[in-house]
Parts: structure tokens; C-alpha cells; sequence
């Protein structure tokens, strides 16, 4: 037992030492691209992109952990920021806000987890409909006039005036002037480091007692390893499950807030659009399998910064931006390669 305990830790060691690998030689072909590449507005950039990112990953990373996939997170993020715009807008307190919308998002979670679990749907199909749902609500949430529900309701509604605008719009922070704690979590520094870099710690270290330190941990990957053993051994699988769909949403909804804090306006069209890919990139990059069961917060941690150093090498190296998702592409197959290379080689090992 113990000697298959080792292999297992040692396959885990093996992934971590391949990703730090890539991400040495991503610094050292981001430093030979370009002399400015390694200035600190551009580290500070990187920071705060592994930052937003990180948060997100670790959500869908524990998810995959048991099995699962979630292909909404792209549409939580844009329903979250549209949200937190809207509340905004209407003159909500921006701490009220951002806590409606952080339980609103780990409502959607809890609802999906649901559905996977209790009904016994795909979570490739429930989250791909979440994908459309939730991008779609948020679009539908620009087009209400807010303003014009009361008369609309009390049927005294202007006439020539309606409800709803023709089409969906962008949605920003606008003119509020009592956000500075939360424009400090998103554009302020910390011992040199920008705030989402923090923030990621934060959630990672809280992510890695849960996976690592904790029994709750221990079934997560149980489950995703062998989900009908777990269950046969009194795992109370579809809680954990659910546990896992709830933070990976609530995750997303907090990268929500920090979305519009950076940009300072959220369009329901396109904002967190393909960051569900970047996500599940990430987690896999870091040594997640797909399959379930295997992971660490540390990895996908590393993972993370995988694609914005791809990404920032792709700019300063001059590669045409349409080329990014190839790149991406690229990276997801290369890490999925290395995985199962790894797996045969164990499994190769064991039968040794």
C-alpha cells in the first residue's frame, strides 16, 4: 500500500516539476523576446492576470477533482459583473451588492450541483446549458428599465414608453465615488504585488487546506477517483459534489466583481467570454485529470500562469493575435498529451 501510495505522490511530483519546467522556459523565451518584457509594469500585469485567473481555476479545478466539468463559468462571470453594474447603477451600497451577487452566484452552483446529482444529468450538459442560460439573463438584465417597473406594475406606465430597451447594453460602475475599497482590491498593491495576486493566495491557501488538510478533501478525490467505491464505502457523494459546483460558481462570481472593478464596464456579449476554456486549461495544465481524482492546488496554481505568459509571449513576440487560440489549443493538447504519457508509465510501473 504504501509503496502505491509513493507512485501516486510521485506522478503528482512528476506533473508539478513538468509545469514549472514550461513556466521556466516561458520566462526565458518572454525574456529573449523582447527587453521590456520583464519591466514591472508588465510582471505587475501578469500578476494581477494569474491573479483574476487563479480564482477561477481553483473553483473549476476542484469541480474536475471529482469527476466533474463546469462550462458555465464564462456566463457566471458575466452575469456576476452585470449584476454588480446594475446594483451599481440603482444606488446599492457596493458592499450589499457584492454580497447579493456572491450568494447569488453560489446559488447557480448549488442548482447545478442539483441537477447533476439529483436528477443524474450530465454535467457536460448542464453546465453547457448554464453557458447559454445565465450569458442570456444577463443580456436581458441590460435591456429592463429598472426605473420604469414600479409604473409598469401599477399599470401607469407613460405611454410611447416601455419596459424593455431594444437591445442589450454595457454596463459600468458609472460615477459612484464610494468604491474605493473595492477599486483598491482590484488596481492596489501589497508588498509590491497587486491585490488579485493576493487574493489568489488567499483562496488557495483556504483551497489547499480543504483538498489537502481535511478529510472532506480525502472523499473529493475519492470520488472523482472511483465515485461508486466512495459511495459504497458511506462517502455522502452527491453532497461533496454539489460542495464542489457551489464554490467553483461562487469562485466565478467573485472574479465577477473583480472584472468590473478592472475594466470599469461589463458588456453581456462579451465579457468572460472563453474563460471557462482558460479555467479548465489551467487546472489540467497543473496536473488535473479530466478523469477525476488526481490534482493539486499547487498545480493549478502553476497552471494558471501558464496561458497569460503564453499569451504575453505571443505579444511581444509579434505573433498575430488570431493565432491565441491555436496557442491555447496547442497548450491544452500538449498538457493532455503529458498527462496520459505520465499515466501509461505508472500504469506501466505498477504492472512491473
Amino acid at each position: 500500500m504504501k509503496s502505491q501510495d509513493s507512485r501516486i505522490n510521485w506522478a503528482h511530483y512528476q506533473r508539478l516539476l513538468g509545469v514549472i519546467g514550461l513556466l521556466m522556459v516561458l520566462v526565458g523565451l518572454l525574456a529573449y523576446s523582447h527587453p521590456n518584457s520583464l519591466q514591472n509594469e508588465n510582471l505587475n500585469n501578469l500578476a494581477r492576470r494569474i491573479g483574476e485567473r487563479g480564482i477561477i481555476t481553483i473553483g473549476v479545478g476542484l469541480v474536475i477533482l471529482t469527476g466533474g466539468i463546469d462550462l458555465s463559468i464564462g456566463s457566471v462571470v458575466c452575469l456576476s459583473a452585470v449584476s454588480f453594474g446594475l446594483f451599481l447603477e440603482a444606488g446599492w451600497s457596493p458592499v450589499a451588492a457584492s454580497l447579493i451577487v456572491l450568494a447569488g452566484s453560489g446559488l447557480i452552483g448549488l442548482g447545478q450541483g442539483l441537477l447533476i446529482t439529483k436528477l443524474r444529468l450530465q454535467p457536460f450538459i448542464v453546465t453547457l446549458c448554464g453557458l447559454f442560460l445565465w450569458r442570456g439573463l444577463a443580456k436581458f438584465l441590460t435591456q429592463v428599465r429598472f426605473d420604469k417597473v414600479g409604473d409598469w406594475l401599477k399599470g401607469v406606465l407613460p405611454e410611447g414608453e416601455a419596459l424593455f430597451r431594444d437591445a442589450c447594453r454595457d454596463v459600468g460602475v458609472g460615477g459612484r465615488q464610494d468604491l474605493g475599497g473595492f477599486f483598491q482590491l482590484e488596481n492596489g498593491h501589497l508588498f509590491g504585488l497587486p491585490m488579485p495576486a493576493w487574493i489568489l493566495f488567499v483562496v488557495a491557501l483556504l483551497a489547499w487546506v480543504l483538498v489537502h488538510a481535511t478529510t472532506h478533501g480525502r472523499y473529493m478525490l475519492a470520488i472523482g477517483f472511483n465515485e461508486k467505491g466512495a459511495k459504497y464505502s458511506g462517502i455522502n457523494t452527491d453532497a461533496y459534489k454539489i460542495l464542489a459546483y457551489t464554490l467553483c460558481a461562487g469562485l466565478a462570481g467573485l472574479f465577477g466583481l473583480l472584472f468590473l472593478m478592472d475594466v470599469g464596464t461589463a458588456s453581456p456579449n462579451t465579457a468572460g467570454n472563453f474563460y471557462e476554456l482558460y479555467a479548465i486549461t489551467g487546472a489540467v495544465l497543473g496536473g488535473s485529470s479530466l478523469r477525476g481524482g488526481e490534482g493539486t492546488v499547487i498545480g493549478m496554481v502553476l497552471g494558471t500562469a501558464v496561458l497569460p505568459l503564453l499569451q504575453n509571449l505571443v505579444n511581444f513576440a509579434g505573433v498575430p493575435s488570431d493565432l491565441e487560440f491555436s496557442v491555447i489549443g496547442l497548450a491544452l493538447l500538449g498538457g493532455t498529451l503529458f498527462d496520459e504519457l505520465l499515466r501509461r508509465m505508472n500504469s506501466q510501473g505498477k504492472a512491473a
